[in-house]
């Protein structure tokens, strides 16, 4: 993934512990060009109750391969996290 000043994380607690996350936690990690950025990012995922321990860093996250399934993703992967709101319900 590209280097960005901001990383937004979470666990995504709906596909942890099958399919390629079998046996571990599917971590999420979001890239992000802005701390505005971020911020939607993390309200987006707040609005959804299968992310949890959801954090904004700027140093690019590492994790363990034997806990953790990783999956980098950014707006060109995935725009809908970074429109403000997207998730919130109505």
């Amino acid at each position: 993934m590209t280097k960005y000043p901001f990383y937004v994380t979470m666990t995504d607690t709906f596909f942890s512990g099958w399919g390629h996350a079998q046996g571990k936690q599917n971590k999420l990690i979001f890239g992000c060009e802005t701390m505005d950025e971020a911020n939607i990012v993390v309200a987006n995922a707040t609005y959804r109750t299968d992310q949890i321990y959801i954090y904004i860093r700027t140093t690019k996250p590492s994790f363990s391969s034997h806990r953790y399934y990783v999956q980098w993703k950014d707006k060109t992967v995935y725009p809908s996290w970074y429109e403000m709101d997207y998730f919130k319900p109505s």
